[in-house]
């Protein structure tokens, strides 16, 4: 069992974010284990066949054989939503001390295998190790998760938008209580069930950070009590997130919610305020008004204050409805 003790100060400052590379980590251990979840077995059939040359040796063997991961791999998000070349970064910044600890604490009590042997080396030969790693990464990322990040991007916003509305109604009860069976909050402290390690960590004003996530498939805190507290857990909505999207006939859409509103959805799979929409229709921002309001009451769009702006942009329900990318 691991918990955090989260202290008043600390829950004020609970707050979410998005991390490109924490997906494609996590990712690999659905490549490795295919029994791990039924729900992701359309990508990894798709996935498997684009590999190509990768070196799925050293790739696959960044998961131990308890589906333990090195923490180095997955650093803690520097904003809300990182780019992954800026998460990569960090990973390549990584001491060669801590890449050898860290890969070592995955494993343990085994040794490394093979492919990792340089690991046990100088500082020379683990840099280069961390660094092939980082270049294989990469390539991975281009063919395994990048093509689908939008799509996956929307329905991690989606979660966030949702946990966030429980623990402003319900507080950290409310909201730790749907997350995930394994997770516990009592009296000031979150506890993870089932997990390998078995430390507790004080916040002492540090906060904590959650990153919903498609391919865990339970909650996951760092492997070392070192770590700030953060908390990858499973995101609400995978079960339909590998389902084909249905092409969307346009003449039916424009029956069904009339020709502007749809031109409005087509238009919004970015977020744009009133004033720019009223713009590009050449209507008046309060005809604007009326259309969003009617959308965003349907599900169809979801929207974010931005300094004096609200930003409108299609919601996942939305994007199903609209089809593939296609504007006005």
């Amino acid at each position: 069992m691991i918990s955090f003790g989260l202290g008043v100060e600390d829950l004020a400052d609970t707050r979410f974010a998005l991390s490109p590379l924490g997906e494609t980590v996590f990712s690999l251990r659905v490549l490795r284990e295919p029994g791990l979840s039924a729900l992701h077995l359309p990508w990894r059939g798709s996935v498997l066949d684009r590999l190509g040359a990768l070196d799925t040796r050293l790739l696959l063997s960044l998961v131990a054989p308890r589906l333990t991961l090195p923490d180095f791999l997955t650093p803690r998000p520097a904003a809300f939503d990182p780019g992954f070349e800026e998460e990569l970064a960090a990973v390549r910044a990584t001491p060669p001390g801590l890449v050898r600890r860290d890969l070592s604490a995955a494993y343990a009590p085994d040794p490394l295998p093979a492919p990792l042997a340089d690991a046990g080396a100088d500082d020379e030969r683990v840099a280069a190790l961390r660094d092939a790693v980082c270049d294989l990464l990469r390539d991975y990322w281009e063919v395994a998760v990048r093509p689908m990040w939008p799509r996956m991007r929307q329905l991690l916003e989606a979660d966030m938008t949702y946990r966030a509305r429980q623990l402003a109604v319900g507080g950290a009860r409310r909201l730790f209580a749907g997350m995930h069976p394994n997770l516990r909050w009592h009296d000031g402290v979150l506890y993870v069930d089932r997990m390998l390690s078995a430390h507790h960590v004080e916040a002492h004003g540090r906060g904590l950070l959650l990153v919903p996530s498609v391919f865990a498939h339970k909650p996951a805190p760092p492997v070392s009590p070192e770590e700030p507290p953060l908390l990858v857990y499973p995101s609400r909505g995978v079960a339909t997130l590998w389902d084909p999207v249905p092409t969307a006939d346009a003449s039916a859409l424009d029956a069904l919610l009339g020709a502007p509103r749809a031109r409005m959805l087509r238009l919004l799979d970015e977020p744009l305020p009133t004033v720019e929409i009223a713009r590009r229709f050449r209507i008046t921002p309060s005809a604007v008004s009326q259309h969003l309001r009617v959308l965003y009451a349907a599900g169809l769009l979801a929207r974010a204050r931005d300094g004096r702006l609200v930003l409108y942009r299609r919601s996942p329900l939305g994007d199903l409805l609209a089809g593939p990318r296609g504007h006005a």
